[in-house]
């Protein structure tokens, strides 16, 4: 008679988590022993896996996973699996499942765990949902490539009309002010139905929403980029079908979101900031091919802002003095008029007056729109 198979204890996705952030300094730690002593890796490869494990830690630790997803955390492994569709390959999964099981077998020895087994039966669940997902997404995408080499007008010509339509407009574009004239037209190109752009400041590394529809909506997102906001860190197109585990709910609300693509805005490794796009409270799938469309269009972007830096201040007809520009950079940071007074040997009354003269020329009614404004007319960069 056959003998049954010897039964482990199992435990739940809340369980694995809960593990994971309670050891999470010595798994971060083996991650990174790991991913950079590596010789095999080359560098590329090795800042791809980087970001996935990041990113992928970063699910598994957070509250949202800790206090209670369990059976339906596969859609939870799917959204993951979507926000790195722009950069995951076969290799690169193959490399980030074995760096992220040594790193979790060393720390169960280390610690000298007795439930080694259950923990590590339930990592291997997981890379195995994640190798089946991924392995139907390519085939998926396959026979819709197959399916394009049938039509027309192939998918690759397409691609080209649609950056021709955008190259064109953006020639014919006199700079930021007519920014938001562009993010209309890529709504209509790209056939999306909302477009947002969304600001980057370096020196404050905060983030704060500029143009799009529902205009005081969009100018009320700001807010300072963390670790937790894995969609600000990664340099290429995120596609999230589900955007809960990475967009605050409340802002989800706000602007009746479902699934969104955010792509950044780089120009020779400056980042300018992220456009979003999404179908207003509709859920659409997105493709590797998609993702890579809408990444050149980011570029030329940055590009397109990049070049008319220049050109911007020359033909402003608004005319700022010395210390208002100072001012105007000061409050781009969140500097109160206190700190800027202590800043500028100023008293705050007198920066009162100078935020004031600010909101007249811009025509601003607070000093927020001082600063949208004015990244608008390209008195910021």
């Amino acid at each position: 008679m056959t003998q049954p198979l010897h039964l482990y204890e199992e435990i739940t996705f809340q369980q694995f988590a809960l593990f994971i952030k309670t050891h999470s300094k010595q798994v971060e730690t083996n991650i990174n022993i790991y991913l950079n002593l590596d010789q095999a890796i080359c560098e590329p490869d090795r800042k791809i896996i980087g970001g996935m494990l990041h990113s992928f830690f970063q699910l598994l630790t957070s509250p949202a996973n800790i206090e209670g997803i369990n059976e339906n955390y596969h859609s939870s492994l799917d959204t993951w699996l979507q926000s790195q569709l722009s950069i995951i390959n076969k290799k690169s999964l193959y490399l980030f499942q074995l760096i992220f099981e040594k790193s979790l077998l060393t720390l169960m020895i280390q610690i000298k765990y007795n439930r080694i087994i259950p923990v590590y039966m339930f990592l291997l669940s997981i890379f195995t949902y994640l190798i089946h997902s991924y392995s139907k997404w390519v085939d998926e995408e396959k026979h819709a490539i197959d399916t394009q080499k049938h039509l027309p007008e192939n998918m690759e010509l397409r691609r080209l009309q649609k950056l021709d339509k955008l190259n064109q407009l953006l020639i014919r574009s006199s700079g930021v002010q007519d920014l938001a004239f562009i993010l209309k037209k890529c709504e209509e190109y790209f056939h999306y139905k909302r477009c947002v752009f969304y600001a980057y400041i370096p020196w404050s590394n905060q983030f704060y929403g500029v143009i799009g529809a529902e205009l005081a909506k969009v100018q009320s997102m700001k807010g300072q980029i963390t670790e937790e906001r894995t969609v600000f860190s990664s340099k290429r197109p995120i596609y999230l079908k589900d955007p809960r585990n990475f967009v605050k709910e409340e802002h989800i609300k706000l602007f009746n979101l479902s699934s969104i693509i955010f792509v950044p805005i780089i120009h020779q490794e400056q980042l300018f900031g992220w456009l979003t796009f999404d179908q207003v409270g509709e859920e659409f799938d997105s493709s590797k091919n998609e993702l890579d469309l809408l990444e050149q269009v980011g570029k030329r972007i940055g590009m397109y802002l990049s070049r008319k830096g220049e050109e911007r201040k020359k033909t402003l007809e608004i005319h700022l003095t010395e210390r208002e520009l100072t001012i105007l950079d000061l409050l781009s940071e969140g500097y109160d008029n206190k700190k800027i007074g202590e800043s500028l040997f100023l008293s705050e009354h007198t920066v009162r007056d100078y935020v004031s003269s600010l909101m007249t020329k811009l025509k601003a009614k607070n000093r927020t729109q001082v600063v949208a404004s004015a990244f608008r007319l390209g008195l910021l960069n």
